[in-house]
């Protein structure tokens, strides 16, 4: 991967909804090869997919939780089963299992505080294996980026 490469990573980051021409402009290329690029690095698994950026208050989803989860039973088959029944829930917006403790770090997005009160009750509690949950409140998000 050149300097050519990065540049289009970092474009289609910012933009993804640009056209291939307003892309070549943007990182020195004529349409043709821009658009053999792209294509070698969708091919290649460097771009993986393009996304929408949304508001999450306007979709039900502008309260986040950061979920610290311990495991009770730690085996292979567990962490798996748990991991699977885990990312199947749409309030789980994100999801990492860790080196140390805790052993998954997830973010959970929910309409309001209330609706993380049910979501930890009625799901999250309820998985596989579920040792310790602790869950913090962001006060103040500075900074968020995909990819």
């Amino acid at each position: 991967m050149d300097r050519v490469d990065l540049a289009i990573i970092e474009q289609l980051r910012q933009n993804c909804r640009q056209t291939n021409t307003e892309l070549a402009d943007a990182v020195g290329l004529t349409p043709s090869p821009c658009l053999r690029r792209v294509r070698r690095l969708e091919e290649a698994g460097v771009i993986t997919g393009y996304h929408a950026s949304f508001n999450p208050d306007a979709v039900g989803r502008g309260f986040e939780v950061l979920v610290g989860i311990e495991l009770q039973d730690q085996s292979l088959e567990n962490a798996v089963r748990f991991e699977a029944e885990l990312v199947a829930h749409p309030e789980v917006i994100e999801a990492r299992r860790m080196f140390g403790s805790p052993d998954f770090e997830v973010v959970i997005a929910t309409e309001n505080l209330a609706a993380y009160e049910h979501f930890l009750t009625s799901k999250l509690l309820r998985l596989p294996g579920i040792g310790q949950v602790k869950s913090r409140f962001p006060m103040l998000r500075l900074k968020s980026r995909t990819g």
